[in-house]
């Protein structure tokens, strides 16, 4: 995931190196990237922010996600999760917020048969759509 975030960053600063911009719109890109990787990085990548999610289960009450900050809470997966063999991207909302937000389990993140196991549970569970408890 960081070699991926890096090189797509690298990509947007090479771009604004050669695209035939003004100062102070290759300032601003520069400036919009920068924030980005301050705040994609922690919580997203490298998952060092007190509110980063990097914890997920299921139990009668349904999905919950964890983060330091705020233990475990309930979640709502949504239909555009994706579940393949390589990756599986969980897209969920905790309630109110107003915003979905993502995990990606790459396949070498767990041990393959949690890695199967929580794929087959994506694609067959019956009430994996339904609003926690």
């Amino acid at each position: 995931m960081l070699a991926a975030y890096l090189l797509a960053q690298g990509l947007a600063l090479l771009a604004l190196a050669l695209a035939d911009l003004p100062l102070w719109a290759r300032l601003l890109g520069l400036l919009l990237c920068g924030l980005h990787a301050l705040h994609t990085l922690p919580r997203h990548i490298l998952l060092s922010a007190p509110a980063a999610v990097h914890g997920l289960r299921r139990d009668a009450t349904g999905w919950q996600v964890l983060s330091r900050a705020r233990g475990w809470q309930p979640a709502r997966l949504l239909t555009d999760s994706l579940a393949w063999p390589g990756l599986i991207v969980l897209r969920y909302r905790r309630p109110g917020r107003w915003f979905s937000e993502s995990l990606c389990i790459p396949r070498d993140a767990l041990p393959a048969d949690q890695h199967r196991r929580l794929r087959l549970r994506l694609k067959f569970s019956r009430n994996r759509w339904a609003s926690p408890g």
